[in-house]
C-alpha cells in the first residue's frame, strides 16, 4: 500500500515538516504539491533544505489534478481561504486533513466572532472529526474530512482532557501560560517576527483574544460536559521551535499522583503522549511527534507542565498520524 500524498499550499513551514515526514514514511510519498506564488519552480527552490531529496515541481491548484494523483490532500492554507478548497476536494473525492481552524470549533457563530469572515461551508461546521487521535481515531478512521487540531490547543488539551473527564480538576478556573517559538507564526515576513525584535526578548501578545482560547474551551467544554472558563496567555519567545505550556487548575480531590495515574491510564494505548516526572523542555521533544507532561502541587493549586513541537505534534505529526489512522497504519509510521 502506497499513500498518494497533496500538499497545497506548499509553502509555510508545516509544508516543509509534511514533506519530510511524508519523505521518510515507508507507505506514503507527496504526489502533488501546489502554491499560487511559487507554482512552476521545485519544491527544492521553495524550500533549499530539500535539495537533492525530491524533484517534485510546485504546480498551481486544481482540484481535478489532485483528485486523479492523490488519496489524501493536506491543505495547509489559511482560514477562510482553506475552507473553500477542502469543500472543493470533498467534492472531488478527496479525503483532506485541513490544517486551518475553519473545520475545528463546533459553533460557526464563534468561527465568524473569531476569525472575522463569513464561513465558506458552515455545515461542515460542527460536523467534522477534530484531529486528536488519542481521543477520537474511531472517527477519524473512516473520515473525509479531519480538522487537524491547533499547536497551543493540543499543549493544554492533552494535560487537561483526561482530568475533565474524570472529574478531577474545576473546569471554570484554568490558567493556560504558553510559550512558543517564532516558526509559530508563520513564514510569511512580519515585523514582530523579526529578528532584531524576537532575538533576547520575550513578549506576551493577543492577550484575552486569541484565536487558539475558544477552540481550547471548546474542545474542554466536550470533555467536562459544562462549560469550561479559561485564561489563555500566549508568549513568543526567540527560539525556532517548540510551546512550553504551563497551566495552573484547582484540584477536587486530586494530587499529583492520581493525577499522574489518570494520565497513564487514559494514554495507555497512546504512543506519542508521555507523563513523566521530570519537569519538560522544548528540547526533550523538539524535532519529534512526542508530548511530555507532568505535575506539581503548588498550595491550593495544581501546575502542570507540558511541552511539544509545535511544528510537528502541533500541525504535520499531528496530520500524519491522522493519515495513518484513516489508512489503517500504525499510527507511528514515519514519526518515529
Amino acid at each position: 500500500m502506497s499513500i498518494r500524498v497533496g500538499i497545497i499550499g506548499a509553502t509555510g513551514y508545516t509544508a516543509l515538516e509534511t514533506f519530510r515526514l511524508i519523505n521518510r514514511h515507508p507507505q506514503a510519498t507527496v504526489t502533488v504539491a501546489t502554491s499560487r506564488s511559487e507554482a512552476g519552480q521545485s519544491i527544492a527552490q521553495v524550500h533549499p533544505i530539500l535539495s537533492g531529496l525530491t524533484s517534485l515541481n510546485v504546480t498551481n491548484y486544481d482540484a481535478a489534478t489532485i483528485a486523479k494523483e492523490c488519496d489524501v490532500a493536506m491543505c495547509c492554507l489559511p482560514h477562510g481561504a482553506s475552507a473553500e478548497t477542502v469543500r472543493e476536494l470533498i467534492g472531488s473525492g478527496v479525503r483532506v486533513i485541513d490544517f486551518s481552524a475553519d473545520f475545528r470549533l463546533s459553533d460557526v457563530s464563534v468561527y465568524t466572532h473569531h476569525y472575522g469572515v463569513e464561513h465558506p461551508w458552515p455545515e461542515r461546521v460542527g460536523n467534522t472529526v477534530y484531529g486528536l487521535p488519542e481521543w477520537y481515531a474511531s472517527q477519524i478512521a473512516d473520515a473525509d474530512l479531519v480538522a487537524n487540531p491547533g499547536c497551543y490547543p493540543q499543549s493544554a488539551i492533552i494535560p487537561l482532557g483526561p482530568l475533565l473527564a474524570e472529574g478531577l480538576i474545576d473546569p471554570t478556573d484554568i490558567i493556560i501560560d504558553s510559550k512558543s517559538g517564532v516558526s509559530g507564526a508563520g513564514r510569511t515576513a512580519k515585523v514582530t517576527s523579526l529578528y532584531c525584535e524576537t532575538n533576547e526578548s520575550i513578549s506576551a501578545y493577543a492577550v484575552g483574544n486569541h484565536r487558539h482560547q475558544p477552540e481550547i474551551a471548546d474542545l474542554l467544554n466536550r470533555f467536562s460536559g459544562v462549560p469550561a472558563s479559561i485564561i489563555f496567555t500566549p508568549h513568543l519567545t526567540p527560539m525556532d521551535r517548540g510551546i512550553l505550556s504551563t497551566i495552573y487548575v484547582r484540584p477536587r480531590n486530586a494530587t499529583p499522583k492520581s493525577v499522574m495515574e489518570t494520565w497513564q491510564k487514559f494514554y495507555h494505548d497512546s504512543p506519542f503522549i508521555h507523563a513523566v516526572e521530570h519537569l519538560p523542555a522544548t528540547k526533550h521533544v523538539a524535532n519529534t511527534n512526542h508530548v511530555q507532561m507532568t505535575v506539581r502541587s503548588s498550595g491550593d493549586r495544581l501546575v502542570l507542565v507540558c511541552a511539544i513541537d509545535n511544528l510537528i505534534k502541533g500541525a504535520s505529526g499531528a496530520a500524519v498520524q491522522n493519515m495513518n489512522v484513516m489508512f489503517k497504519l500504525d499510527q507511528r509510521l514515519g514519526l518515529l
